[in-house]
């Protein structure tokens, strides 16, 4: 038998994030991970603190940025790797009410550290952008993959995850504790963290998580030379030896994990009206992503099984406000620290 503080079950963005507040406070745990569920290896990693469809304030902008920034550099020290590229994201303006709409937010006290205030024109000559950009600030790119896969090595090094399926039947929760596989593990609680895997999941499959399929194309474009992420139709985000990621898609219907040519041809069409120089695709990957109709995490406390908990639903930001939510959901497990209504699961009541 082995007796633990908490099972983590899912180790994408937000398993590792709630497994960073368990090692920052000492605590034990271990985790269950069958990768079939593949919504962070997708994700383009961008932390960016506005949205730039309405050029307004991402929730919780500041404590988010400064939650994240400290947990990926404590993971950088400890795991003796590069992850946070630090790269600036260029808006596109579509036309000359883009910029003034960009000006006025820019005044707003919740976004004016985050905005530029001067426009950059636009003098790479394979871009069609003759509106210019405007800057956003404290950007940058997490290396997700990376991230995902020097972590699970870790824990594999130090005996704490198992590469199996969860089996929900063999749990059995008591007053103070859960037991897993007739007492094999034992432990005080369990957070479930699985992502679109929730759906199977019999303590939380009620919750109303709306699973987005999302997919991003890899290009080689040694013409394309730019040194920032570009924000239009598409985002385009360099990575190393002139390579690009492309994305993304949203598709409601169709949530297999498998690529498609209509996602592929959606985002070429928009890809081509944006660049002029020659490009090649030479990956695409596809994954569902656990969304949210208010677009808030979904964070909490099961209502009968009091050591049970949920951090799911991080939507398409997962890499900035993930951090964050499993700080607040740990303080609420440990301190007794009430989550913010925003977040809470009760909010569906």
């Amino acid at each position: 038998m082995k007796e633990v503080d908490y099972i983590i079950v899912g180790i994408g963005i937000a398993g590792i994030s709630f497994c960073e507040q368990l090692q920052a406070n000492n605590k034990t745990f271990v985790v269950f991970d069958n990768a079939s569920q593949q919504s962070s290896t997708v994700a383009g990693g961008l932390y960016n603190p506005v949205v730039l469809k309405r050029f307004t304030s991402v929730f919780k902008s500041k404590e988010q940025l400064e939650t994240a920034l400290l947990m990926y550099a404590s993971l950088e020290k400890r795991l003796h790797l590069t992850l946070d590229y630090k790269i600036p994201v260029y808006r596109k303006f579509a036309s000359l009410e883009e910029q003034n709409n960009w000006f006025a937010a820019s005044d707003k006290p919740v976004l004016e550290e985050y905005l530029s205030t001067k426009i950059i024109k636009n003098n790479n000559q394979v871009i069609e952008a003759p509106f210019g950009f405007g800057e956003v600030l404290k950007t940058g790119r997490v290396d997700v993959k990376k991230m995902m896969d020097a972590y699970k090595t870790d824990l594999l090094n130090n005996r704490l995850l198992f590469e199996t399926p969860f089996l929900y039947n063999e749990l059995v929760s008591k007053k103070t504790t859960v037991n897993y596989n007739n007492k094999t593990i034992v432990a005080k609680n369990i957070v479930f963290a699985e992502g679109f895997g929730i759906k199977q999941n019999p303590f939380f499959k009620h919750l109303p998580l709306l699973p987005a399929k999302g997919e991003l194309l890899i290009i080689h474009a040694p013409d394309l030379k730019i040194d920032f992420v570009l924000k239009a139709s598409v985002f385009l985000i360099p990575l190393e030896n002139d390579l690009y990621i492309v994305g993304a898609t949203y598709e409601w219907k169709d949530l297999s994990n498998n690529t498609t040519p209509q996602a592929k041809t959606q985002l070429l069409k928009k890809l081509e009206k944006l660049i002029t120089c020659s490009f090649k695709v030479v990956d695409q990957v596809a994954g569902i992503r656990p969304t949210v109709i208010d677009r808030r995490p979904l964070v909490g406390q099961h209502k009968t099984h009091k050591n049970m908990f949920v951090l799911n639903g991080l939507g398409t930001r997962g890499v900035m406000i993930g951090p964050y939510v499993a700080k607040a959901l740990y303080n609420f497990i440990e301190n007794g620290v009430l989550l913010d209504k925003d977040i809470d699961i009760n909010r569906f009541d």
